[in-house]
């Protein structure tokens, strides 16, 4: 084959690779919501109550300034899904009323919150600004379930820094049976009463599920993100959509923390030592040395903007989060062994004198070796 009709075959590829892309992309569906998302939805009314028809609605994550726009139709509803955890502000413009801003709208893992909006008659340019409360009732689906929040998994008394131990503050959630695995020491917890082994575990709307009951570490989960990488979590107990599938019991729902306009971030370190302990038992009663014990956690977690001095400024585009925790542990295990006797290994291990203090007589076998 002449290099001509190989260059004639290399176009001919290249032509028909980006006729399968372009087809691809032409017929690609698109994707539906990832589970540790929310939504923001609500309805646009006038003074009077009647629905406003092509109000444009449009949601700002007040971390980034990432934003979404929705005209409102007949019925004045509009809905923004999915929608990242975070806090927004929704802002209704309309020619021949007040723009309204509302504030401080906080979306949860899976939550639906409802922001109906009023406007008032007047000037585009006059703008009404409303601060937000979260809501009392949730009233979008029947699930019962809890939100724990950044504050709670930071502030609250937790011996490991494990989240999902934090679980068991939800109500109807407990301490699982102890089992043959340990599960009941990895943060397993039991829901209505149902195995700790029937719950879901979610990550960033992941499935985060042991298949088989990690029976090594002990654990139903596979990843356990550092403490201070947590976001939030919900544990669903009951009443959860379908959508979830699997789970017999409960759900664990967590989101990792992203990246925002400002730059934030936490440096920790955790240690145990031998000097600060005091002497167990045995070792008072023998006065023997203590044992050595040290155990280190540490870490480190940052998030913001990516910028590139006079290369590239990320701000309101591109943001970054990373985290990092490492452990080390130091200590000192008891051995407790032996080794054959020269008397042992000299006699065919038929002579034990040197480890039997006292005999009270022999006996033979049948081949005739002598044992005390």
């Amino acid at each position: 084959m002449d290099r001509k009709t190989v260059r004639n075959w290399g176009g001919r590829l290249v032509l028909a690779g980006f006729v399968v892309l372009a087809f691809v992309l032409a017929n690609a569906a698109p994707l539906y919501a990832q589970f540790d998302t929310g939504a923001v939805l609500g309805t646009v009314t006038d003074s009077s109550g009647a629905s406003v028809n092509g109000a444009s609605v449009t949601l700002t994550n007040e971390g980034t300034s990432a934003t979404a726009t929705f005209t409102t139709q007949a019925d004045g509803a509009y809905k923004f899904t999915p929608v990242r955890v975070g806090t927004y502000k929704v802002t209704v413009t309309l020619s021949g009323f007040q723009t309204a801003v509302q504030h401080g709208i906080a979306v949860n893992v899976g939550q639906s919150l409802v922001v109906d909006i009023a406007l008032k008659p007047g000037a585009v340019t006059e703008t009404i600004e409303v601060t937000t409360s979260a809501p009392v009732l949730q009233s979008q689906d029947a699930s019962v379930g809890q939100i724990v929040d950044t504050r709670s998994v930071n502030n609250l008394p937790l011996n490991g820094r494990n989240f999902t131990f934090l679980a068991q503050i939800v109500a109807g959630v407990n301490s699982p049976q102890e089992d043959g695995r340990g599960n009941e020491a990895s943060g397993a917890f039991s829901a209505n009463g149902l195995r700790s082994a029937q719950n879901n575990y979610l990550l960033d709307g992941l499935d985060n599920n042991s298949n088989t009951v990690d029976f090594l570490n002990g654990t139903n989960y596979v990843i356990l993100p550092p403490l201070d990488a947590i976001d939030e979590f919900k544990v669903q107990t009951s009443g959860f959509s379908a959508e979830f599938g699997r789970s017999g019991a409960a759900i664990l729902n967590a989101t990792i923390k992203s990246g925002t306009n400002t730059l934030h971030g936490s440096a920790w370190e955790f240690l145990r030592n031998a000097k600060f302990d005091a002497p167990d038992f045995f070792e008072n009663a023998n006065k023997s040395k203590k044992g050595e014990y040290r155990y280190n956690e540490f870490g480190f977690s940052a998030g913001g903007p990516v910028v590139i001095p006079k290369l590239f400024n990320g701000r309101n585009k591109v943001f970054f989060f990373a985290d990092y925790q490492g452990t080390r542990v130091r200590q000192g295990t008891p051995q407790l062994g032996a080794v054959p006797t020269l008397a042992e290994i000299n006699s065919n291990y038929t002579d034990f004198s040197d480890i039997i203090s006292s005999q009270s007589g022999t006996r033979s076998d049948g081949l005739g070796r002598i044992f005390p």
